[in-house]
């Protein structure tokens, strides 16, 4: 597995680009002599094995394969050999965790139903999930629930973390266009300056946070992007300003205020400096909603391989999102956490970096959580 991990980090590829990736999942799983099915969602690999016992119960287990468009910076022997691209997030090690139970159960096929391995594509805001279900992901492989797994920096190695209910967010993102007329710097009177409508337009938008949400409710903006005019003319005011960011909910009533408010607080921010604003919403990913029986039924896997004091059942919300919530929404099922720990100088491992890099002494604790809770789940009838 950790062979498999440092191959797959040193060669990422982006959302429904994991054609080497796709490969190597589906030559590894022919090897071990399971059923192998390519193509969903472009290059979305699914295994199948059945037990020697008679059972026709069915669950699916699922991993993401992508990476992001990030400069690696770890220094690491095995870093990306492709420059801008990596493995930020441990997909290579979910791929790797799910490849070791694969096998493991494929030599070891005392169990009774079907096993679905899905390998996902396109995780990082490709959609992929949504894309593999719309493509007959369970018609083809039926399942009578699915599950997923992601490492968690900053939690303990050998822990897990898991609730009933949203666990993960929604996620939209938003576009601002301020337009005006611009101008001479030394002239601004004669100029309509889109700068000031964005700038009273990010400093009022935290409002809605404090005071058009309830106490009791979660939800979150954030400004990811302000551009404008250019650095080697700072004499000139810009005409346009443009901003992107996101919203992070977990219910619609929330979502449906958030959204209301920033497109009323942008209109207002252009009124009051005589701009223009043009907003645009584009939503992604649905809340992640785990069901309650297999949320049980995870968390009991993760407790009789590790211990009940290595399950944490009450985790709390966070407000990242994840595209296994579509699969969530076609099946009962439940989403994982599992933890990468902490780096040697004691910050966290922190995903979406430059930096990060899985935690190869998780590779074992995922895969025996993995084939714990497949051999659970497809129990012989006594």
């Amino acid at each position: 597995m950790i062979a498999i991990r440092r191959d797959l980090h040193r060669h990422p590829e982006l959302a429904f680009k994991e054609f080497r990736t796709s490969a190597l999942v589906a030559e590894k799983l022919r090897g071990w002599g399971i059923a192998v099915s390519e193509g969903l969602a472009g290059t979305g690999v699914v295994g199948t094995l059945r037990g020697r016992r008679l059972g026709t119960a069915a669950i699916g287990l699922r991993t993401d394969m992508d990476a992001l468009p990030i400069r690696e910076a770890t220094g690491l022997p095995y870093a990306s050999v492709h420059d801008g691209l990596m493995h930020a997030c441990g997909h290579d090690g979910h791929t790797a965790m799910l490849l070791g139970a694969a096998r493991h159960l494929a030599l070891n096929p005392d169990f009774a139903g079907t096993v679905h391995f899905i390998f996902q594509p396109a995780e990082e805001g490709g959609g992929g999930g949504k894309v593999m279900v719309e493509e007959g992901l369970f018609r083809r492989f039926p399942c009578d629930a699915v599950y997923g797994l992601h490492n968690e920096p900053g939690l303990e190695i050998g822990r897990f973390g898991i609730r009933s209910g949203p666990m993960l967010a929604a996620m939209d993102s938003w576009r601002v266009v301020f337009s005006g007329t611009g101008g001479h710097g030394g002239r601004p009177h004669r100029a309509t300056d889109p700068t000031m409508a964005q700038a009273q337009f990010v400093l009022t938008l935290q409002s809605v946070i404090g005071r058009n949400i309830p106490g009791h409710e979660t939800a979150v903006i954030s400004v990811g992007h302000i551009g404008a005019g250019t650095a080697d003319a700072p004499n000139n005011i810009p005409a346009q300003v443009l901003l992107a960011g996101t919203i992070r909910t977990y219910r619609p009533e929330v979502r449906e205020t958030v959204l209301r408010r920033l497109n009323e607080l942008a209109a207002s921010a252009a009124s009051g400096h005589n701009c223009m604003a043009e907003v645009t919403i584009d939503s992604h990913y649905p809340p992640l909603v785990n069901s309650r029986d297999e949320t049980i039924r995870a968390a009991d896997a993760a407790a009789a391989a590790f211990g009940e004091d290595a399950v944490d059942r009450d985790f709390p919300q966070i407000t990242a999102a994840e595209d296994f919530a579509f699969m969530l929404r076609e099946r009962p099922g439940a989403f994982m956490l599992i933890g990468n720990g902490f780096a040697p100088d004691g910050a966290l491992h922190h995903v979406h970096t430059p930096h990060y890099d899985f935690n190869d002494a998780l590779l074992t604790i995922g895969s025996a959580y993995w084939v714990t809770l497949a051999r659970r789940e497809l129990r012989p009838a006594a």
